[in-house]
């Protein structure tokens, strides 16, 4: 059991980021190994029902030990003992109901389990709330004994020590019961979220300049603001954020109590800010956050060479929000799934055979739902909770370099998974997002590399340097205006201030027009797209998005060393990787070679920046003579 944090965490990363990639129907007949196997977790729903019964009716067992934890060093290791090997067995079920609802979300029945999954949840957190308190009870100085004593209790050091760090924060037993049972109302603001967004939103459907019926909800919208002819990209952003600003309101109330309810567990756990709790779960200096947002805005420049770049490219002199996504280079290749499994295996190959051998495993193994289809959630994600199986990851494949990197991405993750389960006992396996997105990126920088290699034409370069650039731009610069937008909107509600839908769209749009140059006219923001933070579903998990410009900055760095053949970056590499959530992820990092609280990193990841734009006018320029 990770006692530091009580409430189940399951690594679904990615998730919550919108896809890019088109929606298309998959290959008919499917293929059976393009889609995950749950059975590889339980039978069928009766032998998951059998296990949902099983663990409910131990779940009141658990009491037994309440009181006890001090009694000796052998009765605590009982007691954990037993947590752990309920709460693993509930994780186990709760990635098989979110698979089962996120493969397709009108499944109702499917929804009813998640929900099922999501109570028995709660109840669970309440029917260990004494814990925490009790060994804060018990004391460092008797638990120590316990820990040096026992060699049982080796797996839970750390946890255990993670839950003396967080003494001042923990309240009394009856308190921590009561906190425990707000999951059950804490999560309606993301839970509307979904539904609304996903399944209750009517789209709207355009007719563009070849005659082509657009439907435009989530997965139409991503495919079509790539469109090549800039009328149909502005009709299709035109009608998109009309249909999101018609709901402006009720994302509004929705966003803002989720605000509310992060000031209320933070505040109430006696922490000065949102902030400052979200980061003290994993121990994230606050020197992180605070530098990563002053170096993106001392670089803002960087990111404007790049906006006019791509306007030169497009032949553009007034770009536009709407001119971001099409590529800057066309490619006409595709890239059928078997490519991309056999390109990502080939890059990857300075990681070493053994790792290779582990990614090749998985991208055949029956884990991964790759196409889209209706009512399927869109985007990407790994889930990897499920420790005694394997890690399972969802794609909207669709035949396109975008899709190739967005497998790279997921099993960096996967793999990432395998490596810390295996190295791992249980309560420490379970790894930070603060580390998790360096694995995901670093394979996405490892395929550009290959890309770059095997490229037959200067156009072909041009395409992955110019894809390299925008998921740049993608996950650094706007993941970190994400985290400023999180800021802005957490300190407002901490200060006792209103938050409306209207007020919302005001400060996102602000950041917007900042970030992308508009009143030194780089890129001109119209009032339409700026509710757009009605479309993030990230900020629903108060400041989780800064940790993919953290995490691309850290890989950057690793990737860097990697492919110069440094001696010995492999094994320290790898060695981060299986280290899971046995250490705080910033020191894992720091001691890995990569220090986050300091600008070098993010300095790093602009020169990158700078450097690829360099090789792209070289070769513009060589194309001029």
């Amino acid at each position: 059991m990770q006692l530091h944090r009580l409430l189940p965490v399951f690594m679904t990363l990615g998730l919550l980021l919108p896809s890019n990639l088109p929606a298309v129907e998959p290959p008919s007949p499917a293929d059976p190994a393009s889609v995950w196997d749950l059975t590889l977790l339980y039978k069928d729903d009766a032998a998951w029902r059998a296990a949902k019964d099983h663990v409910a009716a131990e779940l009141p067992k658990i009491k037994n030990y309440q009181g006890r934890l001090g009694e000796s060093a052998a009765t605590l290791r009982e007691a954990m003992d037993f947590i752990d090997g309920l709460h693993k067995e509930f994780d186990r079920m709760a990635v098989y109901t979110s698979l089962k609802h996120d493969v397709n979300t009108r499944d109702t029945a499917a929804l009813e389990l998640n929900q099922e999954a999501d109570l028995l949840g709660t109840e669970f957190s309440r029917a260990t709330s004494f814990v925490n308190p009790e060994l804060l009870a018990v004391g460092e100085t008797k638990l120590r004994a316990f820990l040096d004593s026992d060699p049982g209790l080796a797996p839970y050091r750390f946890p255990i020590m993670e839950t003396l760090r967080a003494a001042p924060h923990t309240l009394g037993a009856e308190a921590e019961g009561v906190l425990s049972a707000t999951g059950l109302i804490t999560d309606a603001p993301v839970s509307l979220y979904g539904i609304l967004a996903n399944a209750d939103i009517a789209w709207p459907t355009i007719k563009l300049a070849d005659g082509t019926e657009a439907r435009l909800d989530q997965s139409g919208y991503t495919k079509w603001r790539a469109a090549p002819n800039r009328t149909d990209r502005e009709a299709v952003f035109a009608a998109f954020w009309k249909t999101f600003r018609e709901y402006e309101r009720t994302f509004g109330v929705s966003l803002y109590s989720q605000v509310k309810a992060d000031w209320f567990n933070a505040s109430v756990r006696k922490y000065p800010s949102c902030l400052a709790a979200a980061l003290a779960s994993d121990d994230i200096p606050e020197a992180v956050y605070r530098t990563l947002v002053a170096e993106t805005n001392a670089n803002l420049p960087t990111l404007h060479r790049y906006f006019k770049l791509r306007g030169r490219m497009l032949g553009l002199s007034d770009l536009r929000y709407w001119d971001i996504y099409p590529p800057m280079v066309k490619l006409d290749k595709a890239f059928p799934l078997a490519t991309g499994k056999r390109l990502v295996l080939d890059a990857v190959q300075p990681l070493g055979a053994g790792y290779v051998a582990m990614i090749a495993a998985s991208l055949d193994g029956r884990f991964t739902d790759y196409y889209p289809k209706p009512g399927k959630t869109s985007g990407a994600y790994e889930n990897g909770a499920a420790y005694d199986v394997h890690p399972f990851v969802l794609t909207n494949y669709n035949d396109d370099y975008e899709s190739v990197s967005t497998v790279a991405h997921e099993w960096g993750h996967g793999t990432h998974s395998v490596l810390a389960n295996r190295a791992q006992p249980y309560p420490t396996a379970q790894y930070s997002i603060f580390v998790a997105e360096i694995a995901s990126t670093l394979n996405e920088s490892l395929l550009l590399d290959h890309m770059l290699k095997v490229a037959n034409t200067d156009a072909e370069k041009l395409y992955y340097l110019g894809s390299a650039l925008e998921n740049l731009r993608g996950t650094f610069f706007r993941q970190a205006m994400f985290a400023e937008f999180e800021l802005a909107i957490h300190e407002r509600v901490e200060k006792g201030e209103s938050l409306s839908g209207e007020q919302l769209s005001k400060i996102y749009g602000d950041l917007l027009r900042r970030y992308h140059g508009d009143s030194a006219g780089v890129l001109k923001i119209d009032d339409l797209v700026t509710i757009e933070w009605a479309y993030i579903p990230h900020f629903y998990r108060a400041y989780y998005v800064y940790q993919y410009a953290t995490s691309i900055a850290a890989s950057q760095a690793f990737a860097d060393r990697i492919l110069k053949g440094e001696p010995g970056v492999v094994d320290t590499y790898l060695g981060m990787l299986k280290a899971g959530g046995s250490d705080h992820p910033y020191e894992l990092v720091k001691r890995a070679g990569v220090d986050l609280a300091t600008p070098a990193p993010y300095r790093a990841l602009v020169a990158r920046m700078d450097s690829i734009m360099d090789q792209i006018e070289a070769i513009l320029a060589k194309g001029k003579k």
